[in-house]
């Protein structure tokens, strides 16, 4: 088959056209900025790529048009494809008839961290043994690509509730029929194309509605509105997180985010230890959902075995991104912290000692500023350091 993808530059439709080249598709497209890195991915896997959506592009003739939700009436090729009664389908469309049949999909939904979860459900299942597919809109750092087949039987992809396409405006995620969907929050999002809480409500609902009853839906027990979901209707089992102890049978974390029990009840099932780089990015990203527009003072000492290693330094840019400024303790563990962080430039400064930590913080710091302590220790008393520091600067 020859799909011609229009809007083939965006995280999605690139994963997509990834994966209809893995499966041995002729695949071209066309966007409206054409430039790397995402057209040097593309045209290393041998995908054509033309700039622009001019009409010309009829000439390709390719057996289908799959149409990404960046394109609306009045775009010349679209136009163009209209008149000519061409054969066009959506990008999860597609996805959904070419790829997804016969697989175990999980769909990770939520108006936050689904990019985080797929990409750690996808590692999961791959340190398992399970080589699955999946599609994750970024690029997770384990893999190295944002899509792949995969050859086992799951599939893993990123449930997106924005809209499918100017002729198709449910979210994408109803297309994608999954046997297991993991909801994680749900909040007031995509104002351009939402009204309102329960316009997106609405949406997961739909989402539900397509588990079957020998699926799963694995559910934030602490979000209000995801509870008001299931209470439209619900005909999955239904495991809970985030639950209290009292709550027989859900489940809920005990300990650091790096490193913490997983209980059922008052019991232990399990056991996660992972690098604090990991739960770095998710305490700042939370924060920053919390606190909005207002500055984020990220302080951490890189002190996990793994860190001390150096194995993850090119990652602390990442980790760091939403935060204002980042203030690192610079250990004995072989490599300099401030090359790794250089590509934050003035946003990040690096020191060998917490005092000298505690004064460049608190010189930052301004009133209104979060400042966010990390560390899988005791970072030398850095807290009540700060807090006598910041009180003696009034």
């Amino acid at each position: 088959m020859h799909i011609h993808i229009l809007g083939i530059c965006g995280t999605f439709m690139g994963g997509l056209a990834a994966l209809a080249r893995e499966a041995g598709h002729r695949v071209t497209g066309c966007d409206a900025n054409v430039y790397p890195p995402m057209s040097d991915q593309l045209e290393a896997l041998g995908i054509e790529l033309v700039e622009g959506f001019g009409a010309e592009q009829l000439a390709f003739r390719p057996d289908v048009f799959v149409i990404g939700n960046v394109v609306t009436r009045g775009n010349p090729l679209m136009e163009a494809i209209l008149d000519a009664g061409a054969a066009y389908t959506s990008g999860p469309q597609w996805l959904a008839e070419q790829v997804l049949p016969g697989r175990h999909v999980l769909a990770v939904a939520g108006t936050h961290g689904k990019t985080t979860t797929t990409s750690m459900l996808a590692w999961m299942l791959e340190s398992a043994g399970l080589q699955p597919g999946f599609l994750v809109g970024g690029v997770p750092l384990n893999f190295g690509v944002s899509a792949r087949l995969g050859r086992g039987k799951c599939f893993v992809i990123e449930a997106d509730e924005y809209d499918t396409a100017f002729f198709d405006k449910r979210s994408k995620f109803v297309h994608y029929r999954p046997r297991t969907a993991i909801l994680n929050n749900l909040e007031l999002d995509h104002a351009d194309i939402f009204p309102d809480l329960a316009a997106i409500e609405t949406q997961f609902h739909h989402l539900v509605r397509t588990v079957p009853a020998s699926g799963r839906l694995v559910v934030n027990a602490r979000d209000e509105a995801l509870q008001r979901v299931l209470a439209r209707g619900c005909w999955s089992e239904v495991q809970r997180f985030g639950t209290r102890k009292e709550e027989p049978g859900g489940l809920r974390a005990r300990g650091e985010p790096h490193a913490f029990d997983v209980l059922r009840g008052s019991l232990k099932i399990a056991r996660v230890d992972w690098p604090l780089l990991t739960a770095m990015r998710s305490t700042v990203n939370g924060l920053r959902r919390k606190v909005g527009l207002e500055r984020i003072l990220a302080v951490f000492e890189p002190r996990s075995n793994t860190m001390k290693l150096g194995a993850m330094k090119a990652q602390l840019p990442w980790a760091l991104e939403e935060a204002d400024l980042s203030f690192c303790l610079q250990g004995d563990y072989g490599w300099s912290a401030a090359e790794a962080l250089a590509p934050l430039g003035p946003q990040a400064m690096v020191t060998d000692s917490v005092d000298r930590l505690v004064a460049e913080v608190v010189r930052a710091a301004r009133p209104g500023d979060h400042v966010l302590c990390m560390s899988n220790g005791g970072f030398g008393g850095i807290h009540g350091k700060l807090l006598a520091a910041l009180k003696a600067k009034g």
